[in-house]
């Protein structure tokens, strides 16, 4: 369960609008794009939705990792995307690739601005959970 969650959410994205309707070459470059800096995919899924007249919209992707996942949303009307890269580090210190990653689909959606979030997970924390939530 320790791993590396990295979070996204991108702003006026400044790349072609076709990347943030088109899904099957958005999922074609997050394939590639994990498969370049170590990651093994295992599944992949994603969505092309329409707008009222039926033209492309937005995309929902997902694509699974041996070593866990990389999902991501897209708002072409306002040109926005929202990422999520998590990496387990169980059997191997996946954490770099996962940054190599992250930072390779910020450069490639070219955001005006961001809101990053990094967190390393199952670690021990300081504060109680409380059991109502566990």
């Amino acid at each position: 369960m320790n791993g590396l969650h990295l979070i996204a959410d991108l702003n006026r994205c400044r790349c072609p609008q076709q990347f943030l309707i088109d899904a099957a070459d958005l999922e074609l470059f997050c394939v590639s794009a994990c498969t370049q800096n170590g990651l093994t995919v295992v599944g992949r899924f994603f969505h092309q939705f329409a707008d009222t007249a039926g033209h492309p919209a937005g995309v929902t992707g997902a694509v699974v990792l041996a070593e866990s996942h990389l999902t991501l949303h897209t708002w072409p009307e306002i040109n926005g995307v929202s990422l999520d890269v998590y990496v387990c580090n169980f059997s191997a210190d996946n954490s770099q690739a996962a940054r190599r990653l992250f930072a390779r689909l910020i450069e490639v959606f070219q955001p005006e601005t961001r809101t990053v979030n990094e967190l390393e997970r199952g670690r021990p924390r300081s504060c109680p959970v409380s059991s109502d939530l566990a």
